[in-house]
């Protein structure tokens, strides 16, 4: 039975459209608790990629024959749909990329070399992922721009007297800040960092790579500049990810990669560009993984976010309360807006012993540092064991992974 169309939210319903739930590790059913690194996807995915690629497949745009247009509004489609994900104004301001990581770079080589100015300054903050830092020391390095760091509280929220301290020299051309922490699970205050951005003259971005999972997102009421996301945390496929950019913006930016698909005229004296946002979408693009990720959309839309979002907000609850009242476990950050990702500590044991004794009993955990070493080293860790939570996660998941914990904390006793 598909969730899909379903009155209410039935996580038993919604695991039964996810195949690879039903496996076995060890003999034991499968608990995944890593879906903030790469979500499972379900059964419309699969069979929307399988079926492009028996019945329809050709390349996208050029061909005038029947099956390149079909292929070609199938994999436009997946514009449509973002555009309706985020509530873009249209699908203008969908950029079709590669990853979020893709998304950010983007940013950061066509927003950063041709708009910003050598002497002015990008801000991030000490919570980023790896993908939303060293875009921005490359820039500071080639370009001559300045990064500023906004600085977090011990609580793991970010501090926003810190980080208006940064701005009010009129220097920041842009922020670009996560909307969720792939460590800590938190939210960051999305409306107060755009509107204190706009109001010091900087344009403002998020990587949503995190939080575009877990709650719905609405760019217009955010009045955001740029907005980053990646396929395959959202049950699609790998290989795809999408960059929001307000219309204004794109059109003054210049095109980060030439060739096909990008251009309107080529000589060889010189080339004029196509109409945003095709002129950042140069060569074939990822055809099947936008016919997934557009299959992925539309079915967390089907779902919904409110029941998607109460779900999650319930298991990250009784996750807290279980892991918290295991002696010698500590879970990292205390944010008051958290999202369904609980980075946590062993008294006694690495991370990676932690997640190893896990994987042995059929728990599937992150352990590392998540692509975030500054903010381990702000944290005073080196790694964590990191728990995360997806549509199909159930409480009797997180009571086994609690249920293990407390053997292996005995065991290292």
């Amino acid at each position: 039975m598909n969730a899909i169309g379903k009155p209410g939210f039935d996580v038993a319903r919604i695991r039964a459209d996810f195949p690879i739930l039903a496996e076995k590790v060890r003999g034991r059913d499968l608990v995944f608790l890593d879906s903030a690194a790469s979500a499972q996807k379900p059964r419309v995915v699969i069979d929307a990629m399988v079926h492009a690629m028996e019945h329809q497949y050709a390349n996208v745009h050029r061909g005038l024959h029947w099956m390149s247009e079909r292929t070609t509004e199938a994999y436009e489609a997946v514009r449509d749909a973002t555009a309706e994900l985020l509530n873009a104004p249209d699908r203008s301001h969908i950029i079709i990329t590669y990853s979020s990581t893709a998304a950010i770079n983007l940013v950061a080589q066509s927003y950063g070399r041709g708009i910003l100015k050598p002497g002015q300054a990008v801000v991030i903050s000490e919570m980023e992922h790896h993908a939303n830092l060293v875009p921005w020391q490359m820039l500071r390095d080639a370009h001559g721009i300045e990064l500023r760091i906004a600085p977090i509280t011990d609580a793991g929220e970010l501090d926003m007297a810190g980080f208006e301290a940064l701005l009010v020299d009129g220097k920041v051309g842009l922020v670009s800040i996560t909307h969720m922490s792939n460590v800590l699970g938190t939210y960051t205050p999305a409306e107060r960092i755009v509107q204190l951005a706009h109001q010091y003259g900087a344009k403002a971005m998020l990587d949503g790579s995190q939080s575009v999972v877990h709650r719905r997102i609405d760019v217009q009421a955010l009045d955001v500049d740029f907005f980053a996301f990646t396929g395959h945390k959202l049950y699609g496929p790998t290989g795809i990810g999408i960059l929001y950019a307000k219309r204004e913006l794109q059109d003054a930016m210049p095109p980060l990669f030439g060739g096909g698909d990008m251009i309107r005229s080529v000589s060889f004296e010189r080339s004029t560009w196509n109409d945003a946002p095709y002129k950042f979408e140069a060569g074939t693009p990822a055809i099947l993984e936008g016919i997934g990720l557009k299959a992925a959309i539309d079915y967390v839309q089907a779902v919904g976010f409110d029941a998607i979002a109460a779900h999650e907000r319930a298991l990250t609850e009784h996750a807290l309360s279980k892991l918290s009242a295991i002696e010698g476990v500590r879970v990292i950050g205390r944010a008051q807006d958290r999202g369904g990702v609980l980075s946590f500590t062993v008294e006694g044991a690495h991370a990676h012993d932690v997640a190893t004794l896990l994987d042995r009993q059929g728990i599937a955990v992150r352990a590392g540092h998540h692509c975030a070493e500054p903010l381990m080293r702000r944290l005073g860790l080196d790694s964590t064991s990191r728990a995360s939570f997806g549509i199909y996660t159930t409480m009797a998941e997180v009571d086994a992974l609690a249920d293990a914990l407390v053997r292996i904390k005995g065991f290292f006793s």
